[in-house]
């Protein structure tokens, strides 16, 4: 299975290293969660290089409750442990294909400068 199962105990080490880590945001009761599962794990199979993790929002209610998922699924996308992307509902396969391509693209460095420079004010 190309697909890890992403908790509480591992979830901040396997989101936080080097490289593209893509997160599934799912429940067994969720009907395009159920269809999008295919399309997910197909792409993980051809994509070695990342990391394509799992949530189920049930048992792990508190890393739902942490990135404020309030609808599923959402595809949530983290480049050297950098959120980059995150969005509700079920991607066909080309437009996943297309997010992993745009994420593998991305300038680090320049993200990491553009978030140095947003202040967040209170």
């Amino acid at each position: 299975m190309a697909t890890v199962e992403l908790t509480a105990a591992n979830f901040d080490e396997v989101t936080s290293s080097e490289g593209t880590v893509l997160v599934d945001f799912w429940a067994d009761w969720c009907g395009p969660c159920k269809r999008f599962a295919p399309v997910y794990e197909k792409l993980s199979e051809q994509h070695p290089e990342i990391t394509f993790g799992k949530v189920d929002t049930e048992a792990q209610q508190e890393i739902a409750a942490k990135f404020e998922i309030r609808s599923i699924p959402t595809i949530m996308a983290v480049r050297d442990g950098v959120i980059v992307f995150s969005q509700p509902g079920a991607l066909p396969e080309s437009a996943l294909q297309s997010l992993i391509d745009q994420v593998q693209a991305l300038d680090m460095d320049d993200v990491r400068k553009q978030l140095a420079g947003h202040t967040h004010e209170h």
